[in-house]
């Protein structure tokens, strides 16, 4: 029996988004009975003016690069752009608007225009260059681009070749004001019509790397926005009014958007927005304006506590989540000895949108990545789709309220089995039915017959004073197969000698099976990363 796609309502008159959707037959299972909303939902409209509808309008909405907003003031600036973005430069519903800036208020605001305009948004790093910007514009045919007037060159560069992109807008990033969008926007009445957009319509395309180089394209609906907020931010974080958002991951991921402006958003609470998310400057906001939540990497939380030895406050953190890796035992351990409070873990995906599967505050524990967050539900399965017993790793499956909808992408078909997303990750669930990370589908180590998950070994190397940060890998034996290598950035005056590998060896050996410790150990200065602090571990790989 063939599927047939049943949609609501649609406010676009450009349909490239709806008529690029992945076939109904290759789409995951949708499980919505607890997430009901109108037919018709504009998620920049329920973010903005519906706040201050609710009574938040006094409340801080956004702080960064020097000016404060309220939600009051960011519905009225994000009115006006979206006047003039329509009435300027003819942004029509459905359209794409590509934005490149880093995290600040003034793209928070771009992004609210857009989508009050009907537009979906297309979310930038500024690190990408004209020939990957080019890419994501040729993807989704992106007509129009909003770029910070402080990094115009890469963008000008690729609308110069570019067959769609036409419009190349700057906006300004910092408090001045004073770019092409805010001038146009500055005359522009503070009330504007909102495009009736559906719940099924498109806000968000997030794109993602593939293992081929070529990026995918995630499609994510109105209704979804709201869905990560009312099921992950209100279940597990419990988000108030009265919290300060802070975080390291970028707007330009789904994780950042998601954590850093939709949930506090959601809820009238406030975001503070780094630029630069140094761990330094992440500490200098949480001592200034009392942030409560906090997102970023493990090791970011690691230069944290080390803070907090030399005297940082950081007492007013209610939440710290950790994102982008894996969250080693021992930094969680350590975060729970020094502040009395759980570090949470969770694993989410661009395709799935955010978190679905996460530690709660009363039972979580370290290696433990927690249970599915209500509304989804999750499997351990080998690669014919069998449910494999508890304890055994296997493949997980997903799925919930969101999930994989690549535009016109034939790894549609690779993610999304039998109704399942697919996500690439090894776990384990226990007989209590909370799973554990074991690794990425492709970061499993198989040495001499053995499964070894290199985050298991890089746990264990992190609970030994000498380390800083470490990355494992596989590296080719021509006796094993593969052997264990792992990469290590050491505390200063440690001396990267036999007699440290040795015992780094020794203490792995002493932590987990004999078996997977690390037969090559490489010492490096710092380990290469993104944007949101995961480790690329292939570009260790291919430094051997």
């Amino acid at each position: 029996m063939t599927r047939r796609l049943n949609l609501g309502p649609t406010g676009h008159v450009d349909t490239f988004s709806r008529d690029n959707l992945p076939p109904a037959d290759q789409w995951p299972d949708f499980l919505l009975e607890d997430f009901p909303y109108p037919d018709y939902l504009n998620i920049g409209v329920a973010l903005t003016d519906a706040m201050v509808e609710k009574g938040f309008g006094d409340n801080t909405a956004l702080i960064g690069n020097g000016r404060q907003r309220t939600y009051k003031e960011l519905a009225d600036w994000t009115n006006k752009m979206a006047h003039a973005l329509v009435e300027d430069y003819g942004v029509r519903p459905g359209n794409r608007v590509l934005i490149r800036s880093a995290n600040n208020p003034a793209m928070v605001a771009c992004w609210l225009a857009a989508t009050k305009a009907g537009a979906v948004v297309v979310n930038t790093m500024p690190m990408l260059r004209a020939g990957e910007l080019g890419q994501i514009i040729d993807i989704a045919e992106v007509e129009f681009a909003l770029c910070d007037s402080r990094m115009m060159d890469e963008i000008v560069a690729c609308g110069k070749t570019s067959k769609f992109l036409k419009t190349i807008v700057s906006f300004d990033g910092t408090a001045n004001h004073d770019a092409e969008l805010d001038r146009m926007a500055l005359s522009k009445s503070v009330k504007f019509q909102a495009v009736r957009t559906g719940r099924d319509d498109v806000a968000l395309l997030g794109f993602t790397s593939g293992t081929t180089g070529k990026p995918k394209a995630t499609m994510h609906f109105h209704r979804d926005m709201l869905i990560i907020a009312d099921g992950y931010a209100s279940e597990v974080l419990g988000v108030t009014p009265d919290d300060v958002f802070v975080g390291s991951p970028p707007l330009a991921f789904t994780f950042g958007l998601g954590g850093l402006a939709v949930f506090p958003l959601r809820f009238g609470a406030t975001a503070t927005l780094l630029e630069t998310a140094s761990p330094p400057n992440m500490i200098e906001i949480i001592e200034k304006y009392k942030a409560t939540i906090c997102f970023t990497a493990p090791t970011a939380y690691r230069v944290m506590m080390r803070a907090m030895d030399d005297g940082a406050d950081l007492s007013s953190l209610r939440c710290a989540v950790s994102a982008g890796e894996t969250l080693p035992a021992p930094v969680y351990d350590e975060w729970l000895a020094k502040t009395g409070k759980p570090m949470l873990d969770g694993i989410g995906a661009t395709e799935m949108l955010h978190i679905f599967i996460s530690n709660r505050f009363e039972d979580s524990k370290a290696a433990c990545t927690g249970k599915p967050v209500a509304g989804y539900e999750a499997r351990i399965v080998d690669e014919d789709m069998n449910d494999l017993p508890d304890g055994e790793p296997g493949r997980l499956a997903v799925r919930g309220p969101t999930g994989c909808r690549y535009l016109n992408d034939d790894r549609q078909k690779i993610y999304v089995r039998d109704g399942w997303n697919i996500t690439g990750d090894t776990f384990i669930r226990d007989s209590n039915g909370f799973y554990h990370f074991a690794a990425r589908n492709d970061d499993m180590i198989v040495s001499a017959g053995y499964n070894i998950a290199g985050p298991e070994v890089e746990a264990a190397l992190l609970s030994h004073p000498f380390v800083v940060e470490c990355g494992v890998v596989g590296a080719a034996d021509p006796d094993r197969g593969f052997i264990v290598q792992a990469h290590v950035v050491l505390e200063t005056g440690v001396p990267p000698n036999e007699a440290t590998v040795k015992a780094l060896q020794d203490h792995v050996k002493a932590k987990i099976a004999p078996f997977k410790y690390p037969r090559s150990v490489v010492f490096i200065d710092a380990l290469p990363k993104t944007q949101t602090g995961k480790v690329q571990r292939f570009r260790l790989k291919e430094s051997m």
